[in-house]
């Protein structure tokens, strides 16, 4: 059974990798005609865990807010108003734990596939800091697509071939 693609989530955190990804799912969208959401989850330290109000104290008013509009801003500058038309591109800044939070956005909206960065670590890093991206591809119900910073299509011939990857993949 053939998938059809019209609805690509990409997460971001900011970051080279996942600027990669933006550039990998623009390429896909193109070709394929979809619509791109670029979300941004932000881990609320207040909200960690059942005993945060005791670890963490008094939230000063406004600060959910204040993260919420300086998130916002950064998506506009990193997929601004007058490139996302070509591809319906809406964002969304949500909070929440960001691989949970990914995934059920993307069941929740119907998405088809979700684009995103891995920063490729190994190691203690891997263990100490866990993976975001592996979290999401073990536990999504759409197809995951990782993008490390290098892995961005540099020619005709690699966006081909990755869009031939992806055909597959859904």
């Amino acid at each position: 059974m053939t998938r059809s693609l019209h609805r690509i989530l990409v997460p971001t955190d900011f970051s080279a990798p996942s600027a990669a990804a933006l550039a990998m799912a623009r390429e896909l969208a193109a070709r394929f005609g979809a619509s791109i959401q670029l979300i941004h989850v932000l881990d609320d330290p207040y909200a960690a865990g059942s005993y945060a109000p005791e670890v963490y104290g008094y939230v000063p008013a406004g600060l959910r807010e204040a993260w919420q509009r300086t998130a916002e801003t950064q998506l506009l500058a990193v997929f601004p108003a007058r490139e996302r038309e070509p591809f319906r591109a809406t964002s969304a800044v949500v909070f929440g734990s960001p691989a949970r939070t990914i995934v059920e956005y993307a069941d929740t909206n119907g998405f088809d596939l979700i684009v995103m960065g891995t920063h490729g670590r190994s190691g203690v890093a891997h263990l100490l800091l866990g993976s975001v991206a592996e979290r999401v591809v073990r536990t999504a119900h759409c197809p995951v697509l990782t993008v490390r910073e290098t892995a961005a299509p540099q020619t005709a011939a690699d966006t081909k071939a990755v869009a031939a990857a992806a055909a597959v993949a859904v």
